[in-house]
């Protein structure tokens, strides 16, 4: 089923068999993870569960990230990261806990030949600066959480556009468009030539709803309200109709 005709889709996620089912998807062009799904997820051997992934999908990019917060210790945990696959990008932050902008981190990765993923990003000045430090020829991806953006109540379009520009003398490095909060949003970032989507898998779930006739979905709203109001037993005490004369 082709959907979109430019933007890789990614899904984003730590459960196991739900990453699993989804890599049988050729749709799914590859995978990212961070530390607070895994975290959610229950998972305690960060290491053990990424070896575990890298090994289940050897094919398709996958994303882990450092979680150090000194710039050196994150250089280190990177190499560790980078050295699980060759389908492994390595996810660094674009800045500190203290809001150190990670630019040397980036630098000194990039030139070394790691295929990095700078996380968090959220504005064009961010993408403006990690493009500086990115090598030309060495492929990188720079996530922009637009889903965050648009939680502030700002459109993440033109942010998205912003950015894209900044990354243009960059031609190995790839816009990710982090976050999405709608379906709506895979064809937004399709439209404005964003290279990748990151999409969670309760999102991805309603693939089948696209083109969807709406007076049907209309009609099947109507019927989950009724059938859930049934279910629950709700009564309203209406008072009797007085007889017409």
């Amino acid at each position: 089923m082709e959907i979109v005709k430019h933007v890789k889709i990614f899904a984003d996620g730590a459960d196991l068999d739900g990453i699993l089912a989804l890599y049988r998807n050729p749709l799914i062009k590859g995978f990212t993870t961070n530390p607070t799904l895994m975290h959610k997820a229950g998972i305690t051997d960060y290491e053990a569960f990424a070896r575990q992934l890298v090994a289940a999908i050897p094919d398709r990019p996958i994303s882990f990230e450092v979680f150090a917060d000194d710039f050196d210790e994150m250089i280190a945990q990177a190499r560790v990261i980078a050295s699980w696959g060759k389908n492994v990008n390595v996810k660094i932050p674009v800045t500190t806990t203290k809001g150190a902008f990670t630019g040397p981190v980036v630098r000194t990765l990039a030139n070394a030949g790691v295929t990095l993923n700078v996380t968090a990003v959220m504005t064009e000045y961010q993408v403006e600066h990690i493009a500086e430090c990115l090598a030309p020829n060495v492929p990188a991806i720079v996530s922009v959480f637009a889903g965050r953006v648009a939680d502030t109540g700002r459109d993440p379009v033109p942010v998205m556009c912003a950015s894209l520009r900044a990354l243009s003398a960059r031609p190995k490095a790839e816009l990710l468009w982090a976050s999405p909060r709608e379906l709506l949003n895979i064809f937004q970032a399709d439209e404005i030539g964003c290279h990748i989507i990151t999409v969670s898998h309760d999102v991805l779930a309603k693939l089948s709803l696209i083109g969807k006739d709406l007076n049907e979905y209309s009609l099947e709203t109507v019927k989950m309200f009724h059938r859930d109001a049934v279910a629950a037993g709700f009564s309203i005490d209406v008072p009797a109709r007085k007889a017409a004369s």
